[in-house]
């Protein structure tokens, strides 16, 4: 079996919406130069890489994200549970300096991803037509979760900036089976919970601000249902954005985001510009985190609420959300 590469042997990729999974990430072979068209070394290819994972998934009453961070110079991880009925958030972050304890293998389709630090150990493992995801850490917490039926996700890789890219690859409205043992709650899944994936990597803007919505649940009449949709990355020309039903993917608009970045209980307005997507976001809880370490810097909310609204299908039928769980996010980042 060919193992498809993403850059191909001029050292060049190829922009666009990928038909065909990547095998392998093979970043070392690309073509990376100054603004001013130096060649750069192996080394700073290496060091100016980035890659990140994010997993979510939405029971009945509780919301579990995960992120997994790979920024060469800082390795980190965090993930949170919210609670409907108490609206309690638990949540805790995680740094590794030179991303000791952290690997994310550049492998799409198969590759594993971890974070491991002291009694903290956090995992995704892929396996045919899905991924199982874990946590392991204090405050009694374990988390054992399988994302399964991704058949059809959304491939993207586009330009960055001058000479960068990002390739991109995500599912959202999966179905998920396990259990999660909080303290002495303990939340099982059932045929409702759904679940999204979310893996990038790439040489990206040295400065980059997104807003971002993620939905995953199942309609009133059983079909399952999934959305992702970002402003201000991966837009050179095409888009990330993408709607899920029962597993099938369909592209949609630019997406466009109105709130207030400084009243955290506002609503989001969410829309695509292609008129298929009207939602309205009411955020529930929020996780937040600044860091301001010079070469490197994030301020980042993402919000926990419901949302309401309508979706249209690629074949003009409109879906009703009505108070489906999801995220919303405003990040800025240097890296």
């Amino acid at each position: 079996m060919t193992t498809k590469k993403l850059i191909n042997a001029k050292g060049h990729i190829t922009p666009g919406v990928l038909s065909e999974p990547v095998d392998h990430i093979n970043y070392q072979d690309y073509d990376l130069r100054t603004v001013m068209d130096k060649p750069r070394s192996r080394f700073a290819r290496r060091w100016r890489f980035n890659q990140f994972q994010f997993v979510s998934a939405t029971g009945p009453g509780w919301v579990f994200g995960m992120a997994l961070v790979d920024l060469k110079l800082l390795g980190s991880g965090f993930f949170y549970l919210y609670d409907f009925a108490s609206g309690q958030i638990f949540e805790h972050s995680f740094f590794s300096p030179m991303a000791l304890g952290t690997r994310i293998a550049p492998y799409p389709e198969h590759g594993p991803a971890s974070f491991n630090k002291g009694n903290v150990s956090m995992r995704i493992q892929p396996f045919d037509g899905g991924r199982a995801v874990s946590v392991t850490a204090p405050g009694g917490i374990r988390i054992e979760l399988t994302l399964s039926e991704d058949s059809d996700p959304l491939r993207l890789v586009c330009p960055a900036g001058y000479n960068g890219w990002v390739f991109t690859r995500k599912s959202a409205g999966l179905s998920v089976e396990g259990e999660i043992r909080w303290g002495h709650r303990i939340w099982r899944c059932d045929g409702t919970t759904r679940g999204a994936i979310d893996w990038s990597c790439g040489f990206m803007r040295r400065e980059t601000a997104w807003n971002w919505s993620s939905l995953a649940g199942q309609l009133h009449d059983g079909r399952s249902v999934g959305l992702n949709l970002a402003a201000g990355v991966n837009e050179t020309g095409m888009t990330e954005n993408a709607l899920w039903l029962d597993g099938q993917c369909q592209k949609l608009g630019t997406a466009r985001f109105r709130f207030d970045r400084y009243d955290a209980e506002a609503d989001w307005h969410v829309t695509t510009e292609d008129g298929r997507v009207d939602l309205h976001f009411v955020p529930a809880a929020a996780r937040k985190e600044k860091l301001n370490a010079g070469i490197l810097a994030s301020n980042f909310r993402q919000y926990v609420g419901r949302y309401n609204g309508t979706i249209t299908d690629e074949s003009g039928a409109k879906i009703v959300v009505q108070d489906l769980p999801g995220l919303v996010e405003d990040h800025f980042a240097r890296w």
